[in-house]
C-alpha cells in the first residue's frame, strides 16, 4: 500500500476559491446519517489489551505502537444484504471497529471518492492541494482501493507540498495553489540566510510561484494553501 503523504501545519487560509469548490464537493445527496449514527462503542483499556494483534486496527500515521481498537476480522465484513466486492473488502480490511457496520464505514470512504472526482470536476488543481493539505480524511486509501481513476490526482499531490515550513525542498518552480492575497514565501539557505523570496508574480491577480534555488535548507511560506511543481 502506498505511504500516505505528510499532512502537516494545515492553514485556515486556504484560499476563497479553493474553499469554496472544496464545500461544495463536500455535499451529500439524501442526507445519509448512518455513518454519523453507527460510531463504536467504548472500549475498556482491559478489553483492548486482550485484543490479538491481528485484530487490531493499524497505528495513526507516525503513531509508534500500534492501535488497540478491536477491529472486525476479515471473515466478519459482510454487509446486513448482499456481498463486498473485493476492492471494498481490501478498503475496509483493518478499519472497521466492532460493534460498528462495515456498509458505514464503507460509505465513508465512498464520500471521499465523491468529494474528489466533485472537486476536480471544477477545478483540477483544487483537488490536488486537496489532497495535498490533508483537507479530504482517508483521501489517499480511498482513492487507492475505491475510485483508482483518481490515482494521477494522488501521484500529483505527492510531489507537491503543503503551506508551512518544507525541509530540504527540491530546487525548481512551484507554483501556490490559491488565488488568495496575501501567499509570502522565503527560500532559506545555511545560517538562515535568504536565497529568494515573494510572493513574486501573482498578488491576487494570478497564482504565485516561487523558485528554489539549490543550496535551499527550508522552503517557509504563509497564506499558500498548498504547492506544487510547474
Amino acid at each position: 500500500m502506498r505511504t500516505a503523504h505528510p499532512r502537516a501545519l494545515r492553514r485556515a487560509t486556504a484560499a476563497g476559491a479553493l474553499t469554496v469548490l472544496l464545500a461544495l464537493a463536500g455535499c451529500t445527496s439524501g442526507g445519509d446519517t448512518k455513518a454519523a449514527s453507527s460510531a463504536p462503542q467504548r472500549v475498556s483499556d482491559d478489553q483492548a489489551a486482550a485484543v490479538p494483534d491481528d485484530e487490531a486496527s493499524p497505528a495513526p500515521q507516525g503513531s509508534s505502537s500500534p492501535s488497540k481498537v478491536p477491529v472486525l476480522p476479515d471473515a466478519q465484513l459482510t454487509p446486513a444484504t448482499g456481498s463486498f466486492t473485493a476492492k471494498e473488502k481490501k478498503y475496509l480490511h483493518g478499519r472497521v471497529p466492532k460493534n460498528m457496520d462495515p456498509a458505514a464505514v464503507l460509505q465513508i470512504g465512498q464520500e471521499s471518492c465523491q468529494r474528489i472526482e466533485r472537486t476536480a470536476a471544477h477545478d483540477k488543481n483544487a483537488a490536488i492541494g486537496a489532497l495535498i493539505a490533508g483537507e479530504i480524511e482517508g483521501a489517499d486509501d480511498a482513492i487507492i482501493h475505491l475510485c483508482p481513476k483518481q490515482r494521477p490526482l494522488l501521484d500529483a499531490a505527492a510531489t507537491g507540498f503543503p503551506d508551512g515550513t518544507r525541509k530540504k525542498p527540491k530546487p525548481g518552480t512551484y507554483q501556490a495553489l490559491t488565488d488568495a492575497k496575501g501567499c509570502t514565501w522565503k527560500a532559506l539557505g545555511a545560517g538562515g540566510r535568504v536565497l529568494g523570496s515573494g510572493p513574486g508574480p501573482g498578488n491576487g491577480t494570478k497564482k504565485v510561484t516561487a523558485k528554489v534555488p539549490a543550496g535551499t535548507t527550508s522552503f517557509v511560506s504563509s497564506g499558500c494553501y498548498a504547492w506544487l511543481p510547474v
